[in-house]
């Protein structure tokens, strides 16, 4: 990994950190290898680990075709993953095309998710602080 030269007490030590894990750093010193505890406090990565539910096998009625009745409702997803920072709307809601629906952060920048068209909010799918994958459903207009 990296590569490290010490002198204490005028000896030469070639230091060679092999792996870090939570506070154990697997070091070669002069070609002996040692597992040494660090007591310093380690940042956590401010990126979350996303995990997901499993999800489950369609039902017989998830299969069949709906038929959508009325007014066509539009998707708005999210373009990359990240986390959602405000939510400016409700549902029933009414919006203009341009309008600020949210603002999310994607690759450490803010991001605002724009309406489309015209319309008012039939849903809106995501909560202050939730993380969000690629192509998620943000927000369903009509």
């Amino acid at each position: 990994m990296k590569k490290f030269s010490f002198t204490i007490r005028g000896n030469k030590y070639n230091v060679e950190l092999k792996k870090f894990e939570h506070n154990i750093a697997s070091i070669e010193v002069n070609g002996t290898v040692y597992d040494v505890e660090v007591h310093k406090e380690i940042k956590q990565p401010r990126t979350p680990t996303l995990v997901r539910s499993a999800v489950p096998p369609p039902t017989r009625s998830d299969m069949k075709i709906k038929k959508n009745i009325g007014q066509p409702v539009l998707p708005v997803k999210a373009p990359l993953p990240g986390n959602i920072i405000k939510v400016f709307v409700r549902e029933n809601d009414e919006v203009k095309k341009g309008d600020k629906l949210l603002i999310y952060e994607a690759m450490k920048m803010e991001n605002e998710v724009l309406a489309e068209k015209d319309g008012t909010v039939k849903s809106v799918r995501v909560n202050i602080g939730d993380s969000v994958l690629q192509g998620d459903l943000l927000v369903e207009l009509t």
